[in-house]
């Protein structure tokens, strides 16, 4: 395992991607990007054909398709049987069916190991996705879990995709939101909710800069308590 595992988790939309990318960066630690992990796996079903509310095609997929993580320049790059597919995975098509790859015990089991094996390979790493410092990390040094109110984290995502020329109103990414923090907090395994020592931190009117040099400093401090 690597010497600092650090985890963030959080709802759609609370910061917690760019800010683990940034608070990478600072410590210079790895970035493991879970979401891409399960993108990924849902980009190969998509190719494969498989019926995606069946489990055992999708384990199929898991098992003969050849997954590999690496991090370039701050970012996690996905390759499938050795073609680079990272630009493929935000893709709307996998972004709303990425969601049976979550909801589905044994691979998220499956997924759970991959992370675990990229963290082993790196000497200092920053995680985050929904279930890292309950589940996938549970003796993290630092856990953390962002959250914001659900408007501002529905105006966030509303620039995120009119950047991308997306024409939903604030309203139906709202609705979105809400449905999947219901799914994710729902769910039986690794379910969306804090790790018991987790730092909470609200996001709400704070700028990425901001939330990242908080964290920053609850790091230091955590590791100048250790040495």
């Amino acid at each position: 395992m690597a010497d600092l595992v650090i985890t963030i988790d959080g709802p759609a939309a609370s910061g917690k991607s760019t800010v683990a990318r940034r608070l990478a960066e600072r410590l210079g630690a790895s970035f493991l990007d879970t979401g891409a992990m399960y993108r990924a796996v849902t980009l190969a079903a998509i190719q494969a054909g498989v019926d995606m509310n069946n489990e055992q095609e999708l384990l199929g997929v898991l098992k003969t398709r050849e997954f590999q993580f690496s991090v370039r320049q701050g970012r996690m790059s996905v390759c499938i049987d050795g073609v680079d597919v990272t630009e493929q995975l935000r893709s709307p098509r996998v972004t709303d069916s990425a969601r049976y790859i979550a909801s589905a015990p044994k691979l998220r089991g499956k997924l759970v190991e991959m992370q675990r094996r990229f963290a082993a390979g790196e000497g200092k790493v920053v995680t985050e996705g929904r279930d890292q410092g309950t589940v996938a990390f549970g003796d993290a040094d630092m856990k953390f879990y962002l959250t914001a109110e659900i408007k501002e984290r529905a105006g966030r995502r509303l620039a995120e995709l009119r950047a991308k020329g997306s024409v939903e109103s604030l309203e139906e990414i709202q609705k979105a939101i809400e449905q999947r923090d219901k799914s994710d907090e729902s769910r039986a395994v690794g379910p969306l909710r804090p790790a018991d020592d987790a730092v909470i931190i609200d996001t709400t009117g704070l700028s990425i800069e901001e939330v990242v040099e908080k964290l920053g400093r609850c790091v230091e401090a955590k590791c100048l308590e250790k040495s």
